[in-house]
This record gives C-alpha cells, sequence and structure tokens, in this order.
C-alpha cells in the first residue's frame, strides 16, 4: 500500500499518549478491539460521520508498512475496507501531526492528503 493512513484524535488524547510514549486508541477503538484508521480517500467522511462540529482535533497521518501484519483491511457495514491495526500505534510509526481545524459552516479543514 502506498500513502498514509490516517487517525483523527482529539487533541488531548494525543498530547497525553504522546507524553505517555504510547497510543492506544479512542474509546472505539478499545470497545472494538482494534484502532480505527482512515485511508486519504475515506477520512474526510469519517470525519463529517463520526467528527461533526468537534473542535480541537488532531490529525495523525501513519505509515501503514511501518505497522507490519497487525493492520488488516476490513470491510466495514457499507463494504468499503478500512484499514484496522490490532495492536497500539508505535509513535515510531507516526509521520506527522497536524490540527483538523473547523471552517465557519463547522466542516474540518484538511491539509494536503498522500
Amino acid at each position: 500500500m502506498t500513502g498514509s493512513i490516517y487517525k483523527i484524535v482529539p487533541r488531548d488524547l494525543w498530547e497525553a499518549s504522546e507524553a505517555a510514549g504510547r497510543f492506544v486508541g479512542a474509546g472505539i477503538d478499545l470497545v472494538d478491539g482494534y484502532i480505527h484508521f482512515s485511508t486519504a480517500a475515506q477520512v474526510k467522511e469519517t470525519a463529517r460521520r463520526h467528527f461533526a462540529d468537534q473542535a480541537d482535533l488532531l490529525l495523525v497521518a501513519v505509515d501503514p508498512a511501518a505497522l507490519g501484519d497487525r493492520l488488516r483491511f476490513e470491510p466495514s457495514r457499507g463494504g468499503d475496507l478500512f484499514p484496522h491495526l490490532y495492536a497500539e500505534l508505535p509513535m515510531s510509526a507516526v509521520l506527522r501531526v497536524e490540527p483538523l481545524p473547523l471552517d465557519a459552516d463547522g466542516v474540518h479543514i484538511f491539509p494536503a492528503l498522500d
């Protein structure tokens, strides 16, 4: 696979994870037993569906090649294949972390995606 995969994370959760040196996931990840990611083609819809009007979010870009066989692409309810990580996210796999601000209409403004 080429290109990054993405995780949308509340700033406070990410900053706590960085301080701890590990990211184990957000609430839904802990419930489901894996860390949910999106591809570049999926992440804007993920933001719209699951993070609408939420401020103070970060977009974490991750190198999928650094995750090994614990990363699996699995079908969602709609049949689209989403990346799921069945492990903690190693900080060494993080390529960059960028703010995900809202515009005047409450829509997230994305940086350039891989």
